[in-house]
């Protein structure tokens, strides 16, 4: 069976997201060492930045985003998601972003109004 894939300007695009969440991360922590007393607001500020912008682009959709920051300390980190939902308009993406002392990883889902 064939998924259908919307092309309109009105359909979640994988991509556009990615690049608006990486943006976000950029501007919260972008440039900064880790810092653990810190993490809880990053994490708190890129959600709801990238909900924020998201919520900009006026398409028909609720945003669920969740974000995990760790650091860069040699153990492993591994992340799963699953949905079960309409694949012809709902969608997800999960954003991977690091610097030099830190990983972020930001799991943006869109589901249809």
């Amino acid at each position: 069976m064939e998924e259908y894939h919307p092309t309109d300007e009105s359909s979640f695009n994988p991509d556009e997201t990615t690049n608006t969440i990486k943006e976000c991360i950029d501007s919260v922590i972008g440039r900064v060492d880790y810092n653990q007393q810190q993490v809880n607001k990053w994490t708190s500020s890129i959600c709801e930045l990238s909900l924020t912008q998201m919520a900009k682009q006026g398409k028909p959709y609720k945003y669920i985003v969740n974000c995990a920051v760790m650091q860069k300390c040699g153990a492993g980190l591994h992340t799963a998601n699953s949905c079960y939902w309409d694949t012809a308009m709902d969608g997800s993406c999960t954003v991977r972003w690091e610097n030099r002392t830190m990983y972020c990883v930001v799991c943006v889902f869109a589901v249809a109004i």
